[in-house]
């Protein structure tokens, strides 16, 4: 159940409106990295995920970003409020000015309108706190960049409040995850080809026309990976010996979102018995 509060969670005062940083914070109301998007994405996987605890989390959040989208949306309406009777600020935008009537729509900067292929929801726990965290990450330098590109003491708090709130989230996303108890390159249940997945493909060889040259960095020989050239540079190349995949190979966690396909055999369709659910040794 949802409840509004009038009172914003942060109260936002601008003091010179400016249309055009108006139109730009649209990015962050109807953008592919906005609060919107966010709340759409982290109430859904909520809404989704089989694990109370992080279900709570992820409902939290959600709930948050709404909050945020309501702050963003006031910041906008300040900022657009000229393009209402300033026919030289209407033209700078007549999408926002004429058929939105100067205030807040579900656009980007750039007018383009809102979408659900925004949305990253795989329906599992492990793979969505990854997109969550990234997410973030996104949100975090989107507002960054605005706030290199206002002079307006107002709205350069409130971009602070929000851009803050987003390390949070980034913090509470990789804990959940963290506390998952599980390696950190475990997908899924399926475990990746031993050998292969440990070699890292120099795919990009040669000097490049400003210099550019190979490197050697823990990218590709370190972490548990060793670079391997092309047979085309004289190297031995990928290792593409058969491998089966092999369900139930992966280590999983107590709280990983229940397997899609897990108990299907593909071949001929008959049913296999649930495998527990394997656990790190402690």
């Amino acid at each position: 159940m949802y409840h509004h509060v009038k009172k914003l969670m942060y109260t936002v005062n601008i003091d010179t409106p400016d249309p055009k940083f108006g139109n730009m914070l649209l990015e962050q109301f109807g953008g592919a990295n906005g609060e919107l998007a966010a709340a759409m994405q982290y109430s859904i996987q909520g809404l989704n995920c089989e694990d109370s605890a992080r279900k709570d989390l992820l409902m939290d959040i959600g709930t948050e970003e709404l909050s945020h989208l309501e702050i963003v949306g006031a910041l906008i309406r300040m900022h657009l409020k000229p393009m209402k009777n300033d026919r030289a600020a209407a033209e700078a935008d007549p999408l926002v000015a004429i058929a939105g009537g100067g205030g807040v729509s579900l656009y980007n900067s750039v007018g383009d309108a809102w979408t659900a292929d925004y949305l990253k929801i795989t329906g599992d726990l492990a793979v969505d706190l990854r997109s969550n965290i990234a997410a973030e990450a996104r949100a975090k330098i989107v507002y960054e960049r605005l706030i290199a590109f206002t002079d307006d003491r107002g709205t350069k708090e409130a971009l602070q409040f929000l851009m803050t709130r987003e390390i949070t989230h980034m913090r509470a996303f990789s804990a959940a995850l963290e506390s998952m108890d599980k390696p950190p390159f475990s997908i899924g249940t399926i475990a990746p080809t031993p050998g292969l997945v440990d070699q890292y493909f120099n795919g990009s060889t040669g000097e490049g026309d400003e210099g550019e040259t190979d490197h050697v960095g823990p990218w590709n020989s370190g972490h548990g990976l060793h670079l391997v050239q092309s047979e085309l540079a004289g190297g031995e190349g990928l290792d593409v010996s058969p491998y089966a995949p092999q369900p139930g190979s992966e280590v999983t966690s107590p709280v990983d979102s229940t397997p899609v396909g897990e108990d299907v055999e593909n071949t001929n369709g008959k049913r296999l018995p649930k495998k527990p659910k394997q656990k790190l040794a402690s």
